[in-house]
């Protein structure tokens, strides 16, 4: 049995490392199946969710604002909200991340794109979780219609 060589031809003993994986310490990264399972978990965590959510727009549908607000400031309704958008920010991060991986071939571009995908993804999901929790603690919004209606 031939044993493996490296891109010069040379023989490579188990345990023995190319130049390449020697200078940057680079070796198998034991990540994809931690990441492979944590994207179809928040993938089954959405499909649940999604369709609660999907209930709770077609119950808020035809209200009136404040009537909206107090049905989305409901525990029951806001924890499942809340619960959404962190598992479906958390899905986003991983997928782009799988697509930026595979897609981008220059090193310093995919850097950049992981890190602005991680800050997008907190982004969106700190956003959508501070405005359930204002409307759930609070019962509005900040910029709220009713309260840019003098005398509203």
């Amino acid at each position: 049995m031939r044993s493996p060589v490296d891109q010069k031809g040379h023989s490579l003993r188990p345990g023995h490392r190319t130049a390449l994986k020697s200078i940057r310490y680079l070796g198998s990264a034991k990540d994809g199946t931690d990441h492979f399972i944590k994207q179809r978990m928040t993938a089954l965590a959405n499909f649940f969710l999604v369709i609660v959510l999907a209930f709770v727009a077609i119950s808020v549908s035809g209200r009136s604002y404040d009537s909206a607000i107090g049905l989305l400031g409901q525990p029951l309704v806001a924890v499942p909200l809340a619960l959404a958008l962190i598992s479906v920010s958390v899905h986003l991060k991983l997928g782009l991340q799988v697509v930026i991986e595979d897609y981008v071939p220059n090193e310093g571009l995919r850097l950049v794109l992981l890190l602005l995908n991680t800050f997008f993804a907190f982004a969106i999901g700190a956003a959508g979780l501070y405005a359930v929790l204002q409307i759930m603690f609070t019962g509005a919004v900040v910029d709220s219609p009713a309260a840019a209606v003098p005398g509203g």
